[in-house]
């Protein structure tokens, strides 16, 4: 849903719906934001309150320091399928422009009770405001002044390192999906359209599905074991049921190919093309290889499939509940 700074939902009588409201960035919907979720949940149930969560578009550090701008782990359209699952009852998404960074802290603030706000739930390092100068001890006094009730959520660790959208994206650069599962609660994905490629893999008895993939970060290039659902038309069409395969990212080295995300799925052979297919990574099982010839490449590929499998066989179905 997007929303428009200082003009919060409309009620029946016209008026904001009063709400506990968490702003952020939300990207990738992690075990931090999870618990910042919680939070609100828990405090709008007690209060007949509304969920409300507030993010950006476009990231902020695209308009503020372009260099710096992180490759997303979610679309906003995703961010928000997951976000309204966890329990919020509105997505906000405030055009993230020039006249908005220029907001004192003050008059951020004023804008979040316009929409509603009865009570904020933020992180610890929580920063609003022109130049980021409004802090949680700024938002402290404001809460007060204003009277709406403001929440601070302990940041998440896993073994001793702070989850955030930053480790995450580091740990899936290094290819480890396994650890970016673990700060998600869920497989990191990709969406694509599936065109139509060289068609190489059909005639060495593996047809992939070649995916020109949405803006999302991908996990680093190699052979990963994965979990997939063909995506429905409308937006309101279920997607398939959960598919199997592997995928690989890269160049494909064995025929000097440009770069690629190709994913075979197991014991399927409908016609997919042009239909979205999403791609949720379980495990890495090899980096790139370049192979002598077509016989090579067709039994570690084999061998890659056996140990897909294997991961698939061994993965907690809660892990893929949220593809």
């Amino acid at each position: 849903m997007q929303g428009v700074p200082g003009q919060g939902p409309a009620n029946a009588t016209g008026g904001a719906v009063p709400s506990v409201i968490a702003p952020g960035n939300y990207d990738g919907v992690h075990v931090g934001h999870r618990a910042l979720m919680r939070s609100a949940r828990r405090h709008a149930d007690a209060h007949g309150l509304r969920v409300s969560t507030l993010t950006f578009d476009p990231h902020p550090l695209a308009l503020l320091d372009p260099d710096r701008a992180p490759t997303m782990l979610t679309t906003h359209a995703r961010r928000g399928e997951l976000l309204r699952a966890l329990g919020a009852d509105k997505v906000l998404v405030w055009p993230f422009t020039r006249a908005l960074a220029a907001l004192s802290p003050e008059e951020f603030v004023d804008t979040l009770v316009a929409q509603g706000a009865r009570a904020l739930v933020v992180g610890p390092d929580f920063r609003f405001g022109k130049n980021r100068a409004g802090d949680v001890e700024c938002l402290d006094r404001l809460s007060r002044t204003h009277g709406f009730s403001l929440l601070i959520e302990s940041p998440v660790e896993l073994d001793g390192e702070r989850v955030s959208s930053s480790a995450i994206r580091a740990a899936l650069r290094a290819g480890d999906v396994n650890r970016a599962t673990r700060m998600l609660l869920r497989v990191h994905e990709v969406s694509g359209v599936v065109s139509r490629g060289d068609q190489r893999g059909r005639t060495i008895g593996f047809p992939t599905a070649n995916l020109a993939i949405d803006s999302v970060l991908p996990p680093a290039d190699g052979v990963y074991a994965v979990v997939a659902r063909v995506l429905g038309a409308g937006p309101h069409d279920p997607p398939s049921e959960l598919l199997h395969g592997v995928a690989n990212l890269g160049t494909r080295p064995t025929f000097a190919a440009g770069r690629s995300v190709e994913v075979h799925l197991f014991d399927f052979a409908r016609d997919i093309y042009g239909a979205t297919l999403r791609v949720g990574f379980l495990a890495r099982i090899r980096g790139e290889l370049k192979f002598a010839g077509i016989a090579a490449l067709r039994a570690q590929i084999e061998h890659d499939c056996d140990s897909a499998r294997t991961v698939l066989a061994e993965t907690p179905k809660e892990q893929t509940a949220w593809i």
